[in-house]
């Protein structure tokens, strides 16, 4: 990625504030999306044919892990280490989405178009993560 395009959706030209506020948007996608899981596990598992039990489970799990990359974020110079797994993290996450999706979820049509859909986003975050983080280490 330039860095011209990444300047410009981070809306600075400072790497380092770039990784800072990738991290900050994932905490509160994620945050977001964790708390409508435990909040809405019923209704939502309706919508999306995902088992409520599961969607809480994902939603303790997103609530937390947004906690942790808020935190993150929050600290002037993220380490590159755990930038880094943050990013393993979002890619892992997506991958799995996708697996869960063919092998095992019997999702709606909604189910079927959320699904791909936050494995996606949740990947573009990576890819930002991981294009900031490098070009604070040039």
């Amino acid at each position: 990625m330039s860095q011209t395009l990444l300047a410009g959706l981070a809306r600075t030209t400072r790497p380092q504030s770039a990784v800072r506020r990738f991290l900050a948007l994932d905490a509160v996608v994620t945050g977001a999306n964790g708390i409508a899981y435990l909040a809405a596990s019923g209704p939502l598992g309706e919508l999306l044919g995902v088992d409520a039990g599961l969607l809480v489970e994902l939603g303790l799990f997103l609530t937390v892990f947004a906690a942790g990359v808020g935190l993150l974020a929050s600290r002037p110079q993220p380490p590159a280490l755990a930038v880094k797994l943050v990013v393993d993290a979002n890619v892992l996450w997506a991958v799995l989405s996708v697996v869960a999706l063919v092998a095992w979820l019997e999702p709606t049509t909604a189910g079927l178009l959320w699904t791909p859909m936050q494995a996606a986003t949740v990947a573009g975050f990576a890819g930002l993560q991981w294009a900031a983080l490098r070009a604070v280490a040039r």
